[in-house]
């Protein structure tokens, strides 16, 4: 196995308030400018929600010839819909989806019951398309308010239900305390990606979110090969402390957590670079979030996970027990972790 980092010897469980600073910081830079975007008068929404999860029309075009990106974004500028997404249609060069998400100016062109007027937009894009000789529209599709929220609740019920079902399968394969740190980890890591989508209003769109369900399978991922040598080193080392198990198990799997986040990294970085606009929110989500997750596994689960184990063996300690007394094993491992935690 190739290893980048050998005889490591660091104390990270010791530099653990530092990278707890670190984490506060960014997530209350995040829950700051959602609130700031929210709530303050005359400001924007908390994120930069795309039209997949607001109102908007969906439109899908067929050209002569297969048109760029580029080519069609700048006929759709030229009308005022710069905030249109467009995304090619896969197998069909000729066709064309733009998404075209609805605006103050449209709802102000909305009757009272609900009908449209004069729809803008509509108008611009007819327009737009008369740019290409022979391009016509096939197919018209109007996203209301409610299919947006429902659009926004399934999402947040999938990453939940992920969520769960990391808690459950970790907290069967190791032990509970183990699976609550690494779901804490996996909020923590969604928590400062989105925080980042508030601050720079990054367009979230369903590709995002199909990038967040991929953070947590990855952030999962490296923390329970940690984890997996921490329960290894136990067996081994039955009279060492957990602190010192820990802090061995996440230099021992450095090197390893290493080249996988930065293999990923480079995979990113080059979608960010090159992917384009229709993979702009997903690559960037990813993008933050490999780096989170990478940095979360030894700065976050462990340590939380070790001082959640320790407090449970000292309340162990601490309770009377039935039969008179405690486990000797169980007494000296929870007397050490006692003594590392202080």
């Amino acid at each position: 196995m190739i290893q980048l980092f050998k005889n490591i010897n660091y104390d990270w469980l010791g530099r653990r308030r530092v990278f707890l600073i670190v984490s506060v910081l960014l997530l209350l830079a995040g829950l700051g400018s959602a609130m700031v975007r929210q709530f303050v008068p005359g400001g924007t929404e908390a994120f930069n929600l795309g039209v997949d999860f607001k109102p908007g029309t969906v439109v899908t075009i067929k050209f002569p010839q297969p048109p760029t990106v580029d080519a069609v974004r700048e006929a759709l500028g030229r009308e005022g819909l710069n905030e249109a997404v467009i995304q090619p249609v896969v197998g069909k060069g000729d066709e064309v989806i733009v998404k075209i998400p609805r605006t103050a100016t449209t709802d102000a062109n909305t009757s009272p019951d609900g009908q449209s007027q004069v729809d803008p937009s509509r108008a611009a894009l007819g327009k737009a398309v008369a740019a290409f000789p022979g391009a016509t529209i096939i197919k018209t599709d109007a996203v209301d308010p409610v299919a947006g929220r429902q659009l926004r609740t399934q999402a947040i019920t999938v990453t939940l239900l992920a969520l769960i079902g990391v808690l459950l399968y970790i907290a069967f394969r190791f032990e509970w305390t183990y699976g609550a740190a690494a779901v804490i980890t996996v909020f923590h890591d969604v928590l400062v990606t989105l925080g980042f989508f508030s601050i720079f209003q990054w367009e979230v769109d369903l590709t995002v979110v199909a990038a967040l369900l991929t953070l947590v399978g990855f952030s999962v991922n490296d923390t329970i090969v940690t984890f997996d040598r921490v329960r290894e080193n136990l067996r081994l080392r039955r009279r060492d402390t957990l602190y010192n198990i820990t802090n061995e198990a996440i230099n021992q799997t450095f090197s390893r957590t290493i080249i996988t986040g930065g293999l990923v990294f480079l995979s990113v970085l080059a979608m960010v670079l090159f992917g384009g606009e229709v993979l702009r929110g997903f690559s960037l989500a990813l993008f933050i979030g490999i780096i989170t997750g990478t940095y979360s596994t030894i700065a976050i689960a462990s340590p939380i996970m070790v001082w959640w184990q320790q407090r449970l063996d000292a309340g162990r300690i601490n309770a009377p027990s039935t039969k008179g007394g405690t486990p000797a094993g169980s007494a000296a491992r929870a007397s050490k972790a006692k003594a590392a935690a202080l």
